[in-house]
C-alpha cells in the first residue's frame, strides 16, 4: 500500500463512524480518496451546488452555516460534511467557509452510499439525529440484563397458600412445612368475579393478601396475639403484586416504592410464585433495596446520614452496571423518599401525633423519579382545610424543619429558592393549594410562573395522598384549557437554550463563542423536561415522569411522527453523560456536578450530543409555533 494511502487509512480509522469499519472499507476508502485544500476564509460550499463527495477534515477548521447565514456549527480535525447533502438530492444543504488553513479528505458519492446500504453503523451515524441517538440508546439498553429479563425467571417454586379465614396456627405450620418465608391468602369467590381464578382443584378463589415472617413476628408475636385470630384480622389493606411477563426491573421498582421484601407473581390472576428481596439481589448486584431497608432501621438523623456513603457506592454501581437514565433515577428517587418517610416518621414520634391531616409533597427530580446523586431539596406541606394556623402551624413548623434539617445533613442541599415546606408560603391548607394552581394557570404572570413551575411536577410521599391526587387533577383537568398558560409555559420553557455543539476543547455557542465546560443539566435535561411538560400538560396528562409523559403524548397524537422517540433518545443520552460524568467525580473523591468539559467527552459522545442539542433546539422551536401568545 503507497504511503499516502496508507497515511489516509491511519487517519480515518482514528474517528467514527470509520473506526468501527472493517479494514477492508478503510482500503477501500483510503484508495479512492482525494485531497483537497483551502485556505483561511475561503468558501468551501456554496448553499444549493451539486455536491459528489463527502468532506473530511484531515487538518484545519471550518465554520458550517444555515442557507439563512445564521452559523450552524464549527467543527475540525476528524469531523466530516457534506453528507447532508449527498444524503439530499447531490445539493449542499450548509454552507461552509475555511477558518483556518484547511486540508480535506473527499470522499466519492457511490462509496458513501454503499456504506449507508451496507453498514447499519455508519448510516446510523450519518443519517438524521434520531436513528444515531436512537441506535446508541437501545444498544445501551439491550446491554442492561434487568431491562430484558422477565420476573419469571426469578421463580423457584410455586407458591404455598392458605384459606384466609384460617388462622395464624395454621398459616405458621404450613410455612414450616414448606420452608417458605411467606404464604398468600386467598378468599373463596364466584365464578364471575373478575379478580379470581379457578383453582388446581375445585371452585374458585381470589388472592386478598400475603403473611410474612415479619408479620409473624411484628404484627402477632410482638403484640400477643394468641394462635387461633384470624388471618383476616391482621391482613394488610394493601397487596402489591407484579406480573410474570414484567422486567426484574420492575420488580425492583415494586419493592422500593412500596418498602416491601416480598412480591407475590401473577400470570394475570392466578399466583405462580413469591420473589423476595434475596432473589432479586441475587441476582443483580445494586444494593438500592437494602438501603432503604436500611433506611428504616436507622433511630435518628445521624443514623441516617452515616448512610450516605452506601447512597453513593449504590449509584456508582448502577452506572458501572449499564442502568439506563430511567433506572438509576426511579432507585435514587426512591432512596430519597424512603429518606423524608423515615425523618417523619422520626419527627412524628417526638412531636406527637398531627393535629389535622396532611400530606408531605415533593416537587421536582423527585417526583419526576429522575434524581441524580447531585440534587436539592423540594417539597411542600398541603394541610387539612380544617388547619388552623393559630393551633396547629407551630406542630407542621415544626415538623418541616426536622424533614429539612435532615435531608440537609443526608446530603441533600436546602433550596436556594426556597422550595421547602419550611417556607410559610409552601405549607398551606389544599384549599389554599387549589387557589395557587388556580391562579398561575388561569393568569399566568411569566415572572410568577418563572418561579413555581417546578411545583407542576407534584408527588405525594406521606400522608393523605389523594390531597396530592385532587391537585394533579386539577392541573390536568384545567391546564389542557387554558392557551394563554400554556403559552406563558412554552415560553419559560424556552429560556435555557442548548450549546451549539463542541469544537476542539470548547463548548460552541450560538453566537460563535467559547466556553470551558457545559452545564448538562442547566442547558440539556431540564430545559427538555420543561419542552415535554408543556406537551404533556397540554394532553391533560397525570403523569409526573417525563418518559411517561412522553407515552401521553405519544398516545393523543399530539406530536409529528418520530417527534416524541427523538425527544425520549436525546433526554436519555443527555441524562446518561451527566450520570457518568457525576460517578466519575465520585470514583474520584471529587463533589459530583453537572459540569462536564469539552476534553473527558469521547468523541462518539461529542456527536451524539451535538444530535441531541439539536433535538432540543428543533423542539423549543417548534414549542413557539404550537403554543402562540394569544391575544387577550
Amino acid at each position: 500500500m503507497e504511503a499516502e494511502v496508507q497515511e489516509i487509512r491511519d487517519h480515518l480509522r482514528q474517528y467514527p463512524p470509520f473506526d468501527r469499519l472493517d479494514p477492508h472499507w478503510l482500503d477501500e476508502i483510503a484508495a479512492r480518496t482525494d485531497v483537497a485544500y483551502y485556505r483561511e476564509g475561503a468558501t468551501i460550499q456554496e448553499y444549493g451546488e451539486p455536491i459528489d463527495t463527502m468532506r473530511y477534515i484531515r487538518s484545519g477548521a471550518v465554520e458550517v452555516y444555515r442557507h439563512n447565514g445564521e452559523l450552524y456549527n464549527r467543527i475540525g480535525e476528524g469531523d466530516i460534511f457534506g453528507h447532508t447533502g449527498l444524503l439530499h438530492h447531490r445539493r449542499v444543504r450548509f454552507p461552509v467557509r475555511a477558518i483556518e488553513d484547511t486540508l480535506l479528505y473527499l470522499i466519492p458519492a457511490d462509496i458513501f452510499d454503499q456504506l449507508c446500504e451496507q453498514d447499519d453503523q455508519f448510516a446510523d451515524f450519518v443519517e438524521l439525529s434520531g436513528p444515531r441517538l436512537q441506535s446508541t440508546v437501545e444498544r445501551n439498553e439491550r446491554d442492561n440484563d434487568l431491562m430484558v429479563s422477565r420476573v419469571r425467571r426469578l421463580l423457584t417454586r410455586s407458591p404455598v397458600s392458605i384459606d384466609e379465614n384460617a388462622t395464624v396456627h395454621d398459616a405458621a405450620r404450613l410455612m414450616t412445612e414448606n420452608q417458605v418465608s411467606s404464604i398468600l391468602l386467598l378468599s373463596p369467590t364466584g365464578e364471575d368475579d373478575e379478580r379470581g381464578f379457578s383453582g388446581e382443584g375445585h371452585g374458585h378463589w381470589r388472592l386478598t393478601g400475603i403473611l410474612t415472617d415479619e408479620d409473624l413476628r411484628g404484627r402477632i408475636l410482638a403484640v400477643g396475639l394468641p394462635g387461633d385470630t384470624p388471618l383476616t384480622r391482621i391482613k394488610h389493606d394493601r397487596l402489591i403484586t407484579i406480573q410474570s411477563d414484567e422486567s426484574v426491573y420492575e420488580a425492583m421498582l415494586a419493592m422500593l416504592r412500596n418498602n416491601v421484601h416480598h412480591l407475590p407473581v401473577l400470570h394475570r390472576r392466578r399466583p405462580v410464585g413469591v420473589v423476595h428481596l434475596s432473589d432479586i439481589v441475587r441476582y443483580e448486584t445494586h444494593s438500592s433495596l437494602y438501603l432503604v431497608s436500611n433506611i428504616f432501621n436507622q433511630g435518628s438523623v445521624k443514623g441516617l446520614s452515616r448512610l450516605m456513603p452506601d447512597v453513593r457506592a449504590a449509584f456508582v454501581r448502577l452506572v458501572d452496571d449499564g442502568a439506563t437514565s430511567q433506572m438509576i433515577g426511579q432507585a435514587m428517587s426512591s432512596i430519597g423518599r424512603s429518606l423524608i418517610r423515615r425523618l417523619i416518621e422520626l419527627a412524628e414520634a417526638e412531636l406527637g401525633p398531627p393535629p389535622v391531616p396532611y400530606c408531605f409533597m415533593v416537587n421536582g427530580s423527585m417526583a419526576r423519579n429522575d434524581q441524580t446523586i447531585s440534587t436539592d431539596q423540594d417539597n411542600a406541606l398541603i394541610l387539612d382545610d380544617s388547619f388552623d394556623p393559630a393551633e396547629h402551624d407551630a406542630w407542621f413548623a415544626a415538623l418541616a424543619k426536622r424533614v429539612s434539617d435532615g435531608l440537609h445533613a443526608c446530603g441533600y442541599p436546602y433550596c436556594s429558592g426556597g422550595i421547602m415546606a419550611t417556607n410559610d408560603k409552601w405549607r398551606q391548607p389544599l384549599s389554599v393549594w387549589r387557589r395557587y394552581f388556580t391562579q398561575w394557570i388561569d393568569d399566568p404572570d411569566p415572572e410568577k410562573l418563572l418561579h413555581s413551575s417546578i411545583f407542576f411536577d407534584l408527588e405525594a410521599v406521606h400522608g393523605e395522598e389523594r390531597f396530592v391526587e385532587q391537585l394533579q387533577d386539577l392541573i390536568a383537568e384545567r391546564a389542557s384549557r387554558s392557551p394563554l398558560f400554556l403559552a406563558a409555559l412554552a415560553r419559560n420553557a424556552l429560556s435555557r437554550t442548548p450549546p451549539l455543539g463542541f469544537f476542539r476543547t470548547f463548548v460552541m455557542e450560538k453566537d460563535g463563542q467559547h466556553n470551558n465546560s457545559i452545564n448538562l443539566k442547566r442547558r440539556g435535561t431540564a430545559p427538555l423536561v420543561d419542552v415535554i411538560r408543556v406537551h404533556a400538560l397540554a394532553v391533560g396528562s397525570r403523569s409526573q415522569n417525563s418518559f411517561e409523559r412522553l407515552d401521553d403524548i405519544v398516545a393523543a397524537n399530539s406530536l409529528p411522527a418520530g417527534q416524541a422517540d427523538k425527544l425520549r433518545y436525546a433526554l436519555e443520552f443527555i441524562s446518561m453523560v451527566r450520570i457518568r460524568h457525576q460517578a466519575h467525580d465520585l470514583k474520584h473523591h471529587h463533589p459530583p456536578d453537572n459540569n462536564i468539559e469539552p476534553e473527558n467527552v469521547s468523541d462518539g459522545e461529542r456527536h451524539n450530543l451535538k444530535d441531541a442539542f439539536q433535538v432540543l433546539s428543533n423542539a423549543q422551536k417548534f414549542l413557539r409555533f404550537r403554543y402562540p401568545m394569544p391575544n387577550r
